[in-house]
């Protein structure tokens, strides 16, 4: 196979994100917002879609997890988005995988233990690593667009000289560089009076940014109360 060089600029391919990464501290209106989005089957692992009425379903472990992907390929596929709420929880829950993949070595193979985070000079976050994407990489399946809800955790940093807060997704350490690489778009969600905000704009505070266009340093109104009733603007992100 000969591979042919472009002679002038080839048009992008997407417009949307394929995959969002969406984080706020609790209590902040994040699955009320996902609720508001047509199409969007919102995985609970957290148990906190009680409250909400909208396309959901609980899942307590990855073994639920496999099920609801096998059910989603048997229904052919049926939802334009699906939101993992939340990506926090999904680290916990893939520990066993991560020991299965640690006993699958020469090291591992007499390991009797149930978490891999305790091994000697961190050793184990290899395998945590391996199984998240290992099982991240199934999800992408689910559908054609992928939000990954999160929540936030401070932290303080010293910024030339000064200490500021700098809020982040709460994932352990190279998870979170990886899967903020790999997203198409970071965003912040925030309340602010009767409105919910999410946010794409870049800053030394907050963990943000977005590959399209339309996105790029852009806050938006993703709910509000209006006369009583809650309106979302999700075509504002996914146009």
């Amino acid at each position: 196979m000969s591979i042919v060089l472009p002679t002038k600029k080839v048009k992008a391919e997407r417009v949307n994100p394929k995959r969002i990464v969406i984080y706020s501290k609790p209590k902040t209106g994040k699955t009320t917002a996902y609720a508001g989005l047509e199409d969007n089957l919102i995985i609970d692992l957290e148990n906190g879609s009680d409250y909400v009425e909208a396309l959901k379903v609980k899942v307590t472990n990855l073994e639920e997890l496999s099920q609801v992907g096998k059910a989603i390929q048997a229904a052919g596929f049926p939802y334009k988005y699906v939101t993992i709420d939340t990506v926090t929880a999904l680290e916990d829950m893939i520990m066993p995988l991560a020991v299965d993949f640690y006993r699958e070595t020469s090291m591992g193979k007499n390991y009797t233990g149930d978490n891999v985070a305790s091994l000697p000079n961190g050793a184990g976050y290899l395998y945590i690593r391996k199984a998240f994407f290992h099982i991240l990489d199934f999800i992408d399946k689910f559908a054609p667009t992928i939000i990954l809800s999160g929540h936030i955790k401070d932290k303080v940093v010293d910024d030339k000289g000064e200490m500021v807060m700098s809020a982040n997704i709460d994932l352990t350490g190279k998870i979170k560089s990886l899967i903020c690489a790999n997203a198409d778009a970071i965003g912040y969600m925030y309340r602010k009076g009767n409105k919910t905000i999410l946010s794409f704009k870049t800053n030394e505070e907050v963990t943000c940014g977005a590959r399209p266009e339309h996105l790029r340093n852009e806050e938006i109104v993703i709910s509000e109360m209006i006369d009583g009733v809650i309106k979302t603007s999700w075509e504002k992100v996914f146009v």
